[in-house]
């Protein structure tokens, strides 16, 4: 069963919106740690509060999952793509991000997981004065 459960978690995880938060605690242990470019939360009730925010905030979220791999018992890796659209960024059009999630679990349920993604990406591109800025350096980097 611990093979399955990053697939179960990737399933869990895509089904989630901001009428069945409840399932967070299906996946994640009471004192998950839960990092990312722009966030650090800890514990579930954080973690369901993050989530009511970001479902807030948007418009449309979704994950779609390329792959989950268990690296070793306990942790694993999973590759994904985040669409989402935000009222204030792209003048409202979907934007899309590539990530991964390193997941450390035990007892079916996630105490760690870390959130790899371009920040610039998901948010920095995409704000009116800032965006312009953000490409520009970008090109002068590449």
């Amino acid at each position: 069963m611990t093979h399955d459960f990053p697939l179960f978690f990737a399933k869990t995880f895509a089904q989630l919106d901001k009428h069945n938060l409840d399932r967070l605690a299906d996946i994640y242990a009471a004192d998950i740690h839960f990092t990312d470019p722009l966030h650090d939360v800890r514990g579930l009730d954080a973690m369901r509060e993050y989530f009511e925010q970001m479902y807030a905030n948007v418009t449309h979220i979704g994950f779609d999952f390329h792959q989950c791999d268990t690296v070793r018992e306990g942790q694993a890796l999973l590759r994904w793509t985040m669409t989402f659209c935000h009222p204030r960024l792209n003048k409202g059009r979907e934007i899309k991000v590539e990530g991964c999630s390193c997941l450390f679990f035990h007892d079916q349920r996630v105490s760690r997981h870390i959130d790899y993604y371009d920040a610039g990406a998901l948010l920095y591109e995409h704000i009116p004065v800032l965006g312009p800025i953000i490409h520009w350096l970008k090109g002068r980097l590449a």
